[in-house]
């Protein structure tokens, strides 16, 4: 590869800020300097703009089945749709079917990714059936394949659900070998009680999705997900936590020194249960789990970004189109028609996730520039295994790269996004701050809207410990 210069931009990481020169040799970051002379080099001037790590998104959900539906992006549009968004890693899940050895459900998902990604990835697995013959599997996984967190699930009883015991089980196992469960804390066996009771008394439009899975079954489950762990003597991370009841479990768990970890999304910092009150069956498209909470558990989650009471902002990247898509009109939103338990339970927002909080978070005064990179590349790279490689600007560090203008206004929209589904979460929303170069490995694959990145050119990355921030 040649030499690669970024020269006179604003250099932000989680701890630093300041003006610099950056030579990439080999994919990699050769020096950093105030004025570097290459003059074979290809030059790239970065006056005016802020040069920040790629960001790394430790939750997305790309062509995945769930129940009968199956989400609309493909790894290569997915992966594209992420870069757009200065994404230049994810970690999205491989899904245990019963009966499947965990290997195997690696294998089979690696298989799908590799000729596709064109940003780097990495795989949760989740667990479904912990047989004894797949626990003894875990510690392998972790050491050699470099897969260092597991996903389990208290919500969805007889599909995805896992009992207390198994949970505890696998804990023991993988912490004990560097390796965390990511934890999807809802209370499944009570919300699955209002689910029945709201479908027997004909409530069967997409708010009752969100009134049946009320802020206190979150807590109760967080709480009882810390419990185990503390039991286990293990780090737990609670994926996309939306309540503010759910929060004060972390933080009292954190008071007491406990290794608990929590991420939040996008939409539940810009979005409220209001959007539920939309007429007719438009409230599906923002039918996601856990649902959309009040005003306070916004003002909340603000609060524990800013604290490091959470630790992470990750998309849950999991589009399901409205009307038809490319598995048809019964595998889209519409499979809920009459039955908001059928609606597919997830959003879009790969591609988001980095204007909306540089715009609402930096710009709106709630968070630094610094704790922003930190939230979004540096420490969701540390909590899984991938720092320095990643969610670093450093010398020997990948050159995965973005080049962000912090004064750019852009409105966001279905018809600019990359994605394949049919509908933006936040239709004609105007942010400042916008991506305009994103480099992966020293390679230039966004440059304003030009794509110029490869099918299949994203690296699968091995991870080491999880849970060690």
């Amino acid at each position: 590869m040649d030499d690669v210069l970024i020269s006179g931009g604003r250099i932000v990481t989680a701890v630093d800020d300041y003006v610099a020169d950056i030579l990439i040799r080999n994919g990699k970051i050769e020096t950093i300097g105030r004025v570097i002379e290459a003059p074979s080099a290809e030059r790239y001037d970065a006056t005016g703009l802020l040069v920040m790590p790629g960001g790394v998104d430790v939750h997305t959900h790309m062509e995945f089945p769930l129940g009968d539906a199956e989400t609309c992006d493909t790894f290569e549009s997915g992966t594209r749709s992420a870069a757009f968004g200065g994404t230049t890693t994810i970690i999205d899940f491989a899904l245990q079917k019963q009966g499947e050895s965990a290997k195997l459900t690696l294998e089979q998902r690696l298989a799908v990714a590799e000729p596709q990604a064109s940003v780097n990835y990495g795989f949760h697995i989740i667990l479904t059936d912990v047989r004894p013959e797949v626990l003894t599997e875990l510690p392998d996984l972790i050491d050699t394949e470099g897969v260092s967190s597991f996903k389990m699930f208290m919500a969805y009883p007889g599909v995805l659900m896992m009992s207390d015991a198994d949970i505890f089980k696998t804990m023991r196992v993988v912490g004990h070998h560097g390796g965390m469960v990511n934890i999807h804390a809802e209370n499944g066996g009570v919300i699955q009680v209002l689910i029945e009771e709201a479908l027997a008394q004909g409530n069967t439009s997409p708010k009752y999705h969100a009134l049946t899975r009320p802020a206190i079954m979150e807590a109760e489950a967080s709480h009882r997900a810390i419990r185990l762990a503390e039991l286990a003597e293990v780090p737990v991370y609670l994926v996309h936590l939306s309540a503010k009841e759910a929060l004060e479990s972390v933080v009292e768990a954190r008071d007491r020194g406990l290794p608990a970890f929590a991420e939040t999304c996008p939409h539940y910092l810009f979005l409220t249960s209001d959007e539920y009150e939309r007429p007719g069956f438009e409230a599906a498209k923002y039918v996601m789990t856990p649902p959309l909470r009040d005003h306070q558990c916004q003002h909340a989650l603000w609060r524990g970004l800013k604290f490091d009471d959470l630790q992470i902002v990750s998309t849950d990247h999991c589009p399901f189109c409205f009307n038809e898509n490319l598995y048809g009109l019964n595998r889209s939103k519409q499979l809920g028609q009459g039955n908001f338990e059928k609606i597919p339970n997830g959003a879009p927002g790969v591609e988001l996730r980095l204007p909306l909080l540089f715009d609402g978070g930096v710009k709106g005064g709630k968070i630094s520039l610094n704790r922003f990179v930190q939230l979004t590349s540096t420490a969701p790279a540390k909590m899984f295994g991938l720092f320095p490689r990643k969610g670093a600007i450093a010398i020997g560090s990948d050159a995965d790269l973005v080049l962000f203008d912090p004064d750019k206004p852009h409105t966001i929209s279905v018809s600019t996004h990359h994605s394949n589904v049919d509908y933006s979460l936040y239709e004609g929303r105007c942010v400042i701050g916008k991506v305009e170069k994103v480099f992966l490995r020293g390679e230039l694959i966004v440059d304003g809207d030009h794509w110029l990145g490869r099918k299949g050119g994203g690296t699968y990355q091995k991870r080491s410990a999880s849970g060690v921030f």
